[in-house]
C-alpha cells in the first residue's frame, strides 16, 4: 500500500489480496449478514447505529460477531497499528489484518475472491479512483458524526465516506543523498539509482498523487497529467529511477534513500532512519483524502459498522491525527476543543494553492496512465 476535486484553497492544516490459498481453503461466513437488530432491520442492511436500536445494541451485536477483518492497513500507515490495537482492546473484539502492504485494487479484488467467505474484508480503506470505480460494492453507513464531515467529503447516503488525507511529499535520507529542495532536483546525477515511487500509479492511490505532483512541478496539472509521466521518464532515463516499492524495512536498511509518498508514510520514518527528512514541495502542492467503506458481504457486518463508528468518533481521529494525517473532521474538532493539541500542532503547515483532483480529472489521468506509464518506466 505504500495507494482527488480540483480544489485551491490558501491552506490544507493539517489503502489486498489474501493469500489465494487461504481462499482456497477459508470456511463459509456465518449467517450473520442474514441476522436481524433489535428493531428488525437486516444487520447487514443497517444504516446507522437507530436501525441497532442504538449505539450499545451496535456495541453488543459486533461483540456477538467478536472478529473484524480489515485489509491493506499497515501498521505505520495513518497510525492504523495504534488505532487497530485501540480498537480491538475497547471492544473485546478479535481484528484480523490481511495483506497489510496491498493496494487499493488489490483489496476489491480481495473481496471478489473472497465472497462468501468468513476471510473477506469487512471495510476497505481506498484511494478515490478505485473507490468511486467500486462503489456498488459498498454498504451504505451513517456514523454517528456523519453531520460533521464536509458534504464534499462524503457520499449523502454514507456509501463512502473520507476519513483522512494528506499532503504528497519526498522523504530522503540526508546521511546517503544531498537535501532535496524541489521535484526538479531528483533529476541530479547525485540521486542515481536512489530515488522509488510508492506503488504504480495505475493500481495505487499514492503512487498515482506522486504522478501528480511532478505534473503540477512540471507545468501540468489535474488536468494534464502528462508532464508527470514524462519526469518520471526522464527520471527512468538518468538512471534515478529505482523500481523498487518501498516499505519501513526498505528506507531502513538504505535500499531507497529517497521517496516519493505521502507525508504521514515518509514522516514515521523520521524517528527510525538518523537523518532522514521530509519535504513538501512548495512549487506542488498536491493533498488527497482516502475513502473508507463497508464491505456489503462483509462476514462481520455489525463490527464492520461498529468500526466506522470508532473511525469517527473523537477517539479515532484524533489517532489519524498521532499518525500525521488530517482526520475529515479536523475543522468541527477544533472548534468544539476535542481535537489532541499536540497531534493537531504536528501537522505539516502549507502555505500555497493546493491541488486535489476531481473524479473526472482522475478518470482522465488514469487513462493517461494506462496507455503510457509502462512505456515511460520501461
Amino acid at each position: 500500500m505504500i495507494a482527488s476535486r480540483i480544489a485551491t484553497v490558501s491552506a490544507l492544516a493539517v489503502s489486498a489480496l489474501v493469500a489465494v490459498g487461504l481462499a482456497a481453503c477459508a470456511p463459509p461466513q456465518k449467517d450473520a449478514a442474514g441476522g436481524k437488530t433489535d428493531t428488525g432491520v437486516k444487520v447487514a442492511e443497517a444504516t446507522s447505529a437507530a436501525d441497532f436500536g442504538g449505539m450499545d445494541k451496535l456495541v453488543a451485536a459486533a461483540k456477538a460477531e467478536g472478529e473484524l477483518n480489515v485489509i491493506a492497513l499497515p501498521p505505520d500507515w495513518a497510525n492504523y497499528g495504534a488505532i487497530i490495537k485501540a480498537f480491538s482492546e475497547k471492544y473485546g473484539i478479535k481484528v484480523n489484518s490481511a495483506q497489510p502492504d496491498g493496494s487499493s485494487q488489490e483489496e476489491i479484488n480481495a473481496a471478489n475472491q473472497q465472497k462468501g467467505k468468513s476471510t473477506a474484508p469487512d471495510v476497505f480503506d481506498l484511494g478515490q479512483s478505485v473507490a468511486l470505480a467500486n462503489t456498488s460494492m459498498f454498504a451504505p453507513y451513517k456514523v454517528a458524526t456523519f453531520g460533521d464531515i464536509p458534504d464534499k467529503l462524503k457520499d449523502p447516503d454514507g456509501t463512502w465516506v473520507n476519513d483522512y488525507g494528506g499532503f504528497m511529499s519526498i522523504g530522503f535520507d540526508s546521511t546517503k543523498v544531498p537535501p532535496v529542495t524541489s521535484v526538479e532536483d531528483l533529476l541530479k546525477p547525485e540521486y542515481h539509482g536512489k530515488v522509488a515511487l510508492n506503488g504504480d500509479p495505475t493500481q495505487a492511490g499514492a503512487a498515482f498523487a506522486g504522478v501528480l505532483m511532478a505534473a503540477v512541478a512540471q507545468g501540468g496539472s489535474a488536468d494534464d497529467i502528462a508532464p508527470g509521466v514524462e519526469f518520471f521518464a526522464k527520471l527512468n532515463e538518468a538512471g534515478n529511477f529505482l523500481p523498487l516499492d518501498p516499505t519501513p524495512a526498505t528506507i531502513e536498511s538504505g535500499q531507497t534513500p529517497v521517496v516519493i509518498d505521502w507525508n504521514y508514510l515518509n514522516g514515521t520514518e523520521s524517528q527510525k532512519v538518523p537523518g532522514w527528512q521530509v519535504i513538501v514541495p512548495h512549487e506542488a502542492l498536491v493533498a488527497g483524502y482516502y475513502y473508507q467503506a463497508i464491505n456489503k458481504d462483509a462476514p462481520h457486518p455489525a463490527a464492520a459498522r461498529l468500526w466506522q463508528e470508532f473511525l469517527f468518533s473523537d477517539e479515532g481521529q484524533n489517532l489519524y491525527a498521532k499518525g500525521g494525517v488530517r482526520p475529515v473532521r479536523a475543522d468541527k474538532m477544533i472548534l468544539a476543543g476535542s481535537a489532541d493539541r499536540a497531534a493537531f500542532g504536528q501537522l505539516p503547515p502549507i502555505d500555497g494553492p493546493v491541488t486535489v483532483a476531481s473524479q473526472e480529472q482522475t478518470d482522465k489521468a488514469n487513462k493517461y496512465l494506462a496507455d503510457n506509464w509502462a512505456e515511460a518506466i520501461g
